[in-house]
C-alpha cells in the first residue's frame, strides 16, 4: 500500500504566497502551476489520490511532486537537472514573454490623445509574428530564438495571430480597396425581336 504523503507546512509567509500566486497564475509554465496546485490541495487537506483525480494525472506524479516540494522547497516544483539541454529561460523570462502578446506590436498604429494615429516605430511589424515577438523579446534582454518561442506559446495555448480581412478595418477613416459598387444595377437592354415573328399568321 503506498505511502500517505502530504505537502509540509510552508516555512515562512513568503512561500506560502509564492506558492498561492503559482497556482493562480495564467502566465507562468502550464507544469509549473499544475505543481503548485498539487502542493495547496494538499495544505487544503487532500490526499493524494484525490488530488490527481481533480488534476487529471496519476498519484504517482503527485506523490513524486509533494516529495521535491518538502525536500527543495519552491525550486522543487521544476524539472530536475540531467544530461539533457538545460532551459535558455527562467520561469520570470517565460512569463514577460507571454505577457508580450497582449501588449501592441510597436508597429500598429494607435489613435492618440489629440485624435491622430501613429506608431511606436513604423518600420516595424503592425502585426505579432513570430520573428517580430523574438525580435522584441530579445530587445528586452530575452534571449530567445523565433522556433523557442513557438514552443513556448503553444505549450501555453498562446495565441499570437490575429488574421484580419483587407477590407475591415478599426480606422474610421479607413475607405476599403476598389470601385464602388453602383447603389443600382442596370437593366439589360432586350433586343426587339423581327416583325417577322410578331407578325399573325395569315
Amino acid at each position: 500500500m503506498p505511502k500517505l504523503l502530504s505537502a509540509r507546512p510552508p516555512q515562512d509567509k513568503t512561500e506560502e504566497q509564492q506558492v498561492q500566486q503559482l497556482a493562480a497564475s495564467r502566465h507562468a509554465p502550464g507544469d509549473w502551476i499544475q505543481r503548485a496546485r498539487m502542493i495547496v490541495r494538499s495544505w487544503a487537506g487532500l490526499r493524494t489520490r484525490a488530488i490527481a483525480v481533480e488534476l487529471h494525472c496519476h498519484p504517482q506524479t503527485v506523490r513524486e511532486r509533494l516529495a521535491r516540494f518538502n525536500a527543495a522547497g519552491l525550486e522543487g516544483l521544476g524539472d530536475r537537472g540531467g544530461a539533457g539541454r538545460k532551459p535558455r529561460l527562467t520561469e520570470a523570462e517565460r512569463s514577460r514573454l507571454i505577457a508580450l502578446v497582449a501588449e501592441p506590436p510597436p508597429g500598429r498604429l494607435e489613435r492618440q490623445a489629440d485624435g491622430a494615429l501613429a506608431a511606436t516605430d513604423e518600420t516595424q511589424p503592425a502585426h505579432w509574428t513570430l520573428d517580430a515577438l523574438a525580435a522584441a523579446a530579445q530587445a528586452r534582454g530575452i534571449q530567445v530564438a523565433r522556433s523557442q518561442v513557438r514552443r513556448i506559446l503553444r505549450a501555453e495555448n498562446v495565441r499570437w495571430r490575429q488574421p484580419r480581412s483587407w477590407a475591415t478595418s478599426t480606422d474610421p477613416e479607413f475607405a476599403p480597396k476598389g470601385r464602388p459598387s453602383s447603389s443600382s444595377t442596370p437593366r439589360r437592354r432586350q433586343t426587339p425581336r423581327s416583325s417577322a415573328s410578331t407578325s399573325s399568321a395569315p
